[in-house]
């Protein structure tokens, strides 16, 4: 019996076991068998407080986990099958085993939704990234693309004109999805150009980014853009879909209650698995330090 499980082992996951370890609260981490979330795929990171020179994004969480076991906090490095929500005390079942909790932090994150073309998962950190606020900095003065046709790929764009020479947003529709304001935008920058009915079919390079191929679908004719970066923005796909009880958004985003409660009492929620705005590793690390605040006070009130 656990005084808290924590599903998930990213930043939110993480901090939040730091923080309930030092409250002497009993807890476990179902970390899962790629543990450390999105991070484990991000080479240096230049955005994180307290390390001025950046750190590499496997190291971080690294020192995170440390810093979490060594105030006691226990991990499983497995996939979890199935939660209990139904009754108190929960149960999360991994294969036979069963381990119980009084309370459950959901930080399960979110996966980004990637191209699947050639040449794209081996670049991640090479020049392949989700993220413009976190990566933009390494793109000053060169050129790069954004895939996507939503406000986030707006966004990104947007990000990163303050660094690059030159931001092709490619979109394999005629018209963007995103909102007009967004596209206006876009659309003043000088720096931002537009591929329209086009996809990127191929990403090429040895070892980083050098190029892309891109297919004009209206007549199917291919050719190759030479490019630094390329940033995919076709939206995030929050874990949530196992947690059939738990109240999520029209994309899968677990809703908010009053100071990180889900809809059922005693599981809270923390990081990128309901945050469909900001989704950087400070402010999942911070919701993960609230989350553990509420639990916290929650396990108090039940005494």
């Amino acid at each position: 019996m656990y005084d808290v499980i924590i599903l998930g082992s990213g930043p939110a996951g993480l901090t939040a076991a730091i923080y309930t370890t030092r409250a002497s609260l009993k807890t476990l981490v179902i970390a899962g068998v790629k543990w450390g979330g999105q991070l484990q795929l991000t080479t240096e990171v230049d955005n994180f407080p307290g390390f001025p020179e950046g750190i590499q994004g496997p190291d971080l969480m690294s020192n995170m986990r440390k810093q979490a076991e060594r105030f006691g906090a226990e991990f499983v490095d497995e996939n979890f099958d199935q939660v209990d929500f139904s009754q108190s005390p929960f149960s999360v079942k991994i294969g036979e085993k069963s381990y119980e909790g009084k309370a459950v932090i959901i930080a399960t994150g979110a996966d980004t939704k990637w191209l699947d073309v050639p040449g794209e998962q081996e670049k991640i950190g090479r020049g392949v990234s989700s993220c413009a606020p976190c990566d933009a900095p390494f793109f000053r003065n060169k050129k790069v693309i954004v895939a996507g046709g939503g406000d986030s790929a707006m966004e990104e764009a947007c990000v990163l004109t303050r660094f690059a020479d030159e931001v092709t947003i490619v979109h394999r529709r005629a018209e963007f999805r995103a909102s007009q304001i967004m596209q206006d935008k876009a659309k003043a920058n000088p720096k931002i150009k537009f591929a329209l009915n086009s996809q990127i079919t191929e990403i090429l390079g040895d070892q980083n980014v050098t190029g892309v191929k891109i297919k004009n679908l209206e007549n199917n004719t291919e050719s190759e853009m030479p490019i630094n970066g390329v940033f995919v923005a076709i939206g995030h796909i929050p874990n949530s879909s196992i947690f059939k009880n738990i109240d999520v958004d029209e994309k899968g985003f677990i809703k908010v209650r009053d100071h990180y409660h889900t809809n059922i009492e005693g599981v809270f929620v923390a990081g990128d698995v309901h945050d469909r705005q900001y989704m950087q590793a400070i402010t999942a690390a911070g919701f993960g330090c609230a989350a553990a605040l509420e639990t916290e006070k929650w396990l108090e009130m039940q005494k």
